[in-house]
């Protein structure tokens, strides 16, 4: 090879390096956005919160949370899937976004190959609850009259592509009831429509459903996961109400576009880490019944990517149709 051509191979390689270290040493140097692809008030949007002002604190830069509800979480996710990949927009999701791809025909993104798993920071409880005044008590109580009535009682999701739904469809499917879907722009819509008596039960989050639980406000009827919260250990799971071999739980999780360069990833990942660490943020995710997982990217994306294939498998055995 020509001497000055190598030279400048050097060259560029030595400014390459040069300018990793310098990204990683000076990063973040203005304001963060975390997207939130749903709208306030449920219970991604409150941890999505709480982790941007842990965050601010920790990385020394103001951490903004913004709602972009919409498409089942598609419109938030895109806006990230497509921002400038350096670290300054981020996305909070829960896993319905490992669900759209085995719902949505022409997703305006690739969710394996537009987004980097940076971590994920919870694993989340959820519960079956129903509205008093549909006289439901139990799950067998639930199926007994969905088969005596079909298509009468109603269920809340916070979209299509959503585990809140996709879990009632994995019920129906393994019971062979028939209920109707009433989608909402978010779990805080959904839950203020399911308190209000305007749908009749649905799947949610434990830590939105649990004050209301105990209040009376709502019936719960079976934690949808593979155990008992201690949160509620009389409640049991939909496998001990008689649905064997279900198991449905869900994470929330941060993401960062594809092509965000690894140093400015790893550093968002320990400042994850150490939010995760923050006595209060773990009091407000525990008391919630939920689990502080703070995962390693790597181990965020093995789960991600299974979780992927998981959910294209329910789909095809719930027989849900594609939405375009």
């Amino acid at each position: 090879m020509n001497p000055f051509r190598i030279f400048l191979a050097t060259l560029c390689a030595a400014a390459c390096l040069t300018a990793g270290s310098a990204r990683a040493d000076t990063f973040p140097s203005h304001p963060i956005t975390i997207v939130v692809p749903f709208s306030p008030g449920g219970a991604v949007d409150a941890l999505g919160r709480m982790l941007a002002s842990k965050l601010t604190t920790i990385l020394g830069q103001s951490v903004i949370v913004e709602n972009r509800a919409g498409a089942a979480g598609s419109i938030g996710i895109n806006s990230v899937a497509r921002a400038t990949p350096d670290g300054y927009t981020l996305l909070y999701s829960p896993n319905s976004i490992a669900i759209g791809p085995a719902l949505y025909r022409n997703l305006p993104f690739d969710t394996e190959k537009d987004l980097l798993p940076v971590s994920q920071l919870i694993a989340s409880t959820l519960i079956l609850v129903a509205h008093p005044k549909t006289g439901v008590g139990t799950v067998q109580e639930l199926i007994a009259r969905a088969k005596a009535e079909p298509g009468k009682l109603n269920f809340g999701s916070s979209g299509v592509a959503d585990p809140l739904q996709l879990g009632v469809e994995m019920l129906k499917t393994a019971t062979g009831i028939d209920m109707i879907a009433i989608p909402y722009k978010g779990q805080g819509p959904m839950f203020q429509a399911l308190l209000a008596d305007q749908v009749d039960l649905s799947i949610v989050s434990l830590q939105l459903a649990l004050p209301h639980i105990q209040s009376g406000d709502l019936k719960a009827l079976a934690v949808t996961g593979g155990k008992r919260s201690a949160k509620l250990p009389d409640v049991p799971t939909m496998a001990e109400s008689g649905v064997p071999g279900y198991d449905l739980t869900s994470w929330h999780g941060v993401f960062a576009p594809a092509g965000t360069p690894p140093d400015v990833v790893e550093k968002i990942h320990q400042a994850v880490v150490a939010a995760s660490r923050q006595p209060d943020l773990r009091k407000f995710v525990e008391d919630a019944g939920n689990e502080v997982i703070a995962n390693s990217p790597a181990e965020f994306k093995a789960k991600f990517i299974a979780d992927i294939a998981a959910f294209k498998n329910v789909a095809r055995d719930a027989k849900l149709p594609y939405q375009d």
